[in-house]
């Protein structure tokens, strides 16, 4: 599915457009709420797993080796992010902005070792995308972490750890400034785990429930997702028998500024219907939403 490119326009950045048509109460919400720290709310949902386990089956008995819970969720926000454009929005400089790519950062384990380090990485999607392109990006760039490929968030941090603390604190002090007017190289925005469309982090394989992630005030990302472990629950259905369930845990954080609370609720309302009907996502959207002017 093609998609249509728009013209880059004075004010805009290179990783967004600039939204001009906004309501009025948008354009100066970042100027009361400056940080993302101030605009932060919180919730937490869960979904059944019994549509998505036996989809899991199916994908993997179809030899997706190692297809699982993170693929679905990913691509579910994927999907509502091309129905609800307005999740994809970020704030940079006061400003309100529509991403142009969907930018999911993780972080893994290099290995399930208490002294293996994390390493994070950040995959792009277009709105267009179906389950199996997000199970293919993702699989590709754990792969060569795995493999030992050191990635460009590590190589950058890297750099900027030897430095002494004065010098590192004028240079992020100065990477801020530039990053405030939008004058960062993309080199330095693709490498960044801080600029992006959400990050997301996966508990379960830890053991444990999910946590409220805070939201960084440094960079641009407006949405955190973290699930954690399957649960399991007792329920009695219609006839009064009584059912064992499972259902996943996940906690969400969110840049109010970007949206309303009402859009924030029907865009997650949609991203738990594709959690619990996986299939809607083998195939790409009938059509692609595009966000305002």
């Amino acid at each position: 599915m093609k998609q249509e490119t728009r013209k880059i326009r004075f004010g805009d950045r290179k990783e967004g457009r600039r939204l001009r048509t906004l309501d009025a109460v948008y354009s100066f919400t970042p100027f009361i709420m400056k940080t993302r720290g101030d605009a932060s709310n919180y919730f937490s949902a869960s979904f059944d797993l019994a549509a998505a386990e036996k989809y899991i089956r199916v994908k993997r008995e179809s030899g997706l080796k190692g297809f699982g819970l993170l693929h679905i969720i990913i691509a579910s926000f994927v999907r509502t992010a091309s129905q609800y454009p307005a999740i994809n929005r970020f704030v940079a400089g006061k400003r309100i902005y529509a991403r142009n790519n969907i930018e999911v950062v993780m972080t893994i384990k290099k290995r399930m070792s208490s002294e293996s380090g994390e390493a994070e990485f950040k995959v792009k999607f277009r709105p267009s995308d179906t389950i199996d392109t997000v199970y293919e990006r993702v699989n590709e760039a754990v792969e060569k972490i795995r493999n030992e490929e050191t990635p460009d968030t590590e190589r950058v941090a890297a750099i900027l750890g030897k430095m002494p603390r004065p010098i590192l604190s004028a240079a992020l002090g100065i990477i801020g400034w530039l990053d405030y007017h939008g004058w960062l190289p993309m080199s330095l925005l693709d490498a960044s785990p801080f600029h992006g469309s959400l990050v997301i982090t996966d508990l379960g394989s830890l053991g444990i429930p999910p946590v409220y992630h805070h939201l960084y005030n440094f960079g641009n990302v407006p949405i955190f997702i973290a699930f954690g472990a399957k649960r399991r629950a007792y329920e009695m259905d219609y006839e009064g028998n009584v059912q064992e369930k499972k259902y996943l845990d996940y906690n969400v954080s969110t840049d109010e500024r970007i949206c309303d609370g009402y859009y924030f609720a029907m865009a997650f309302k949609y991203m738990n219907y594709c959690l619990r009907n996986p299939d809607v996502l083998d195939e790409p959207p009938d059509k692609v939403i595009e966000d305002i002017d």
